[in-house]
C-alpha cells in the first residue's frame, strides 16, 4: 500500500495505532438484545468501529424477537470492535457482544482475556440482562451496570438494583449510549472499579 492509500485508510478508520503501544487491554460490552451495545462502542471509539450488524429478515421471525423495540432493523451477529488509546503505551480494545440468545455461545470466548465488562440495561426489558450478569459472575469477572435510558421516566436506580439482585459493591450508573461523554463516563467507572478491586487484593494479600 502506497503512502497515499495509507493516509486515506487512516482518514476512514481514524488515528493509526501508535508505534509506542506496548500494552493492549480488553473490555467487553454486553447485555440483552437492542440495549445499545453497538451504539456505545461507536460513540466512544477513536476509529470507525468494526461492526457485524446485519439486516433483520423474515428468516429471524420467531428466533430474534424485537419485543418492545419494533423499530429495530439490524442486529449484531458476531461482535462489535472499537479502540481507545489511553496513553503512549496503552490501548483499550472494546468488544460489543451480540445480544440474541442464539449467539450467547460467543460470550465465553469474548470474555477470555478481558479485564472487566459493562452490562447495558434497558429498563423496559430488565430481565434480558440477567443472563449477562449470571455469566460474568460465573467467570468471576468484574463488571459495572449502565442503564441506557430510552426516553424519560423508568424505575429509579435503587429499584433496578433490586430487580437485578445486584450486590452493593457493583457500580450502577445511568448513561446515554449515543453520547461520547456519557459512554466515556461508563468506561471510567469500570476502570475505577477495577482499580479499587486491585487495591483491596493488594491490601489483603
Amino acid at each position: 500500500m502506497d503512502s497515499r492509500s495509507s493516509d486515506q485508510a487512516a482518514t476512514v478508520l481514524g488515528a493509526p495505532l501508535r508505534q509506542t503501544t506496548r500494552d493492549a487491554l480488553k473490555i467487553v460490552i454486553t447485555g440483552g438484545f437492542a440495549v445499545g451495545k453497538t451504539t456505545l462502542v461507536g460513540a466512544v471509539s477513536e476509529i470507525r468501529p468494526l461492526s457485524t450488524e446485519e439486516i433483520m429478515t423474515e428468516a429471524g421471525v420467531g428466533i430474534d424477537d424485537p419485543g418492545r423495540v419494533p423499530d429495530k432493523r439490524t442486529t449484531t451477529v458476531a461482535f462489535d470492535f472499537g479502540r481507545i488509546s489511553l496513553n503512549e503505551q496503552q490501548v483499550l480494545y472494546l468488544f460489543g457482544a451480540p445480544g440474541q440468545e442464539r449467539f450467547w455461545f460467543l460470550w465465553d470466548q469474548l470474555f477470555s482475556g478481558s479485564l472487566g465488562a459493562v452490562v447495558l440495561v434497558d429498563t423496559r426489558r430488565i430481565q434480558e440482562s440477567w443472563y449477562a450478569i449470571d455469566r460474568l459472575e460465573h467467570h468471576r469477572m468484574p463488571f459495572v451496570v449502565a442503564v441506557n435510558r430510552f426516553g424519560d421516566g423508568g424505575p429509579a436506580l435503587a429499584e433496578i438494583r433490586d430487580a437485578l439482585d445486584l450486590d452493593d459493591s457493583v457500580p450502577l450508573i445511568e448513561c446515554d449510549a449515543r453520547r461520547r461523554d456519557s459512554a466515556k463516563d461508563v468506561l471510567i467507572t469500570l476502570v475505577r472499579h477495577l482499580t479499587r478491586l486491585r487495591e483491596i487484593v493488594e491490601t489483603t494479600s
